[in-house]
């Protein structure tokens, strides 16, 4: 049997990370689970931001500059909902479109979302398995100085200004792993999971917070690895850091693998975090971890392979047989 490999992944940064190691192993060897606490209804459709970038990334359609989307996109769709005062705070280009419209139809059909991101991801030549964390809906809310948020208003809409004081993950509780995920977290051959480089609270917490999920990496045989979203106590993108200070936690590496402290054995950190205080049992495995390039997401990609192998597991025995 093949060796595989699973990475819990957000969006942008773990779709860097994934597609390093979709380019290192054996295309059919990775499996995606991907948060979908993002996803919302606009203009009537059902989005599934993380999911996309993760599609069009290991699908080569990624756009480079922006980091989500269709690369060379066009916005006439855009343009004419413009002239008729339609909202303009979430931007939909057009190739992009194409995707959350048949996602729609599809999903109004009665296909689940685990089904159709499989088949849209076959159909654009993706090889690895993408997998949305559960087919329930699952929504990310913030509590913030304006309000009770919905994650996209916040993250897009108010470019994360306001303050959160309080993250709930609603549905959670009544939602269940999608089909495959924990089978894939199960399989003998599982030579590694990894914890992409993405938000822990918004990201990676909400595929947490799936019945079943927290259990199935405690039972996992294979070694459990994070890569820190952090260099230096900053984020490369996104709200990460801001929000972190806000819920009264210090902006660093350290505190990230605090935060996953009985859930991991070896935790990534960047070169200017070499002597991040860990957790005692987490395993410190220093590496670049700023991935501006495809060869940057490559070298990452093998070093958390390679670090895997030889990272013994350190996190509590569950005693349920493995």
């Amino acid at each position: 049997m093949k060796s595989r490999v699973v990475i819990l992944s957000g969006g942008i940064g773990g779709a860097k990370l994934a597609l390093g190691l979709y380019r290192t192993l054996p295309a059919d060897a990775l499996t995606v689970v991907v948060n979908t606490g993002d996803d919302f209804r606009h203009l009537g459709l059902a989005i599934s931001p993380d999911i996309d970038t993760l599609v069009y990334t290991l699908a080569d359609l990624a756009d480079p500059q922006r980091g989500w989307g269709r690369r060379d996109e066009t916005w006439s769709f855009m343009a004419a909902l413009s002239t008729l005062g339609g909202p303009q705070w979430f931007q939909l280009g057009d190739g992009d479109l194409a995707m959350h419209v048949e996602r729609t139809r599809r999903l109004a059909d009665g296909e689940t979302l685990s089904a159709v991101t499989a088949d849209i991801a076959r159909r654009l030549g993706v090889r690895a398995t993408v997998l949305p964390m559960s087919d329930a809906p699952v929504r990310t809310r913030l509590r913030t100085d304006a309000g009770w948020l919905d994650f996209q208003d916040y993250f897009v809409g108010r470019r994360c200004e306001p303050a959160v004081s309080e993250i709930r993950f609603d549905g959670a509780a009544d939602a269940t792993a999608a089909p495959g995920v924990l089978a894939a977290l199960a399989d003998p051959d599982l030579r590694a999971v990894v914890i992409a480089p993405s938000n822990p609270y918004v990201s990676i917490d909400p595929i947490l917070a799936v019945p079943g999920l927290r259990d199935a990496l405690a039972d996992t045989a294979a070694p459990i690895v994070a890569v820190s979203p952090l260099i230096g106590g900053a984020a490369v993108k996104g709200p990460t850091a801001k929000m972190m200070r806000e819920l009264g936690a210090t902006a660093s590496a350290a505190e990230v693998a605090r935060r996953y402290a009985g859930l991991i054995d070896g935790f990534v950190v960047d070169t200017v975090d070499a002597d991040a205080e860990l957790p005692g049992g987490i395993r410190r495995i220093v590496a670049p971890t700023l991935m501006t390039s495809l060869e940057d997401r490559e070298r990452l990609g093998r070093t958390v392979l390679a670090s895997a192998q030889t990272c013994p597991r350190t996190r509590p025995a569950t005693g349920r047989g493995t």
